[in-house]
């Protein structure tokens, strides 16, 4: 399960360093993606992955309870993801929300590999 967690949070770091690339040329170019063709299948192959890290955290929670790391701040991030991989393809979101989530959302992800390695290295 460990190895498994690492990975999803690793890909989840990458879809949210995506999420800002996507929202900042949206802003730049004004232009529209086509929901079908584009916007659904990103927003779902994120969820998947999203849904199966908070799967899969909290039960990686309930057996290690790190310091750290709370049920509240796993769902709120996973919720953040989902709002983030629809409001990165439409420039006219708040910059400054959309930021803020999606700087939490690196944050946390960073705490969570931290504490994901060191758990791996004391194994």
């Amino acid at each position: 399960m460990l190895e498994r967690l690492i990975y999803l949070t690793e890909s989840l770091f990458r879809y949210n360093r995506l999420f800002l690339q996507y929202y900042q040329e949206a802003r730049e170019t004004g232009e529209k993606q086509d929901f079908e063709k584009t916007i659904k299948p990103f927003v779902n192959e994120v969820k998947d992955s999203s849904d199966e890290w908070q799967k899969l955290m909290r039960q990686w929670l309930s057996k290690v309870s790190p310091k750290h790391i709370h049920l509240k701040q796993i769902d709120t991030t996973a919720s953040h993801i989902e709002q983030l991989s629809v409001q990165a393809f439409f420039g006219q979101t708040s910059k400054t929300r959309f930021l803020n989530s999606q700087r939490t959302v690196e944050f946390f992800l960073a705490e969570v590999l931290t504490e994901l390695e060191k758990k791996k290295r004391d194994a």
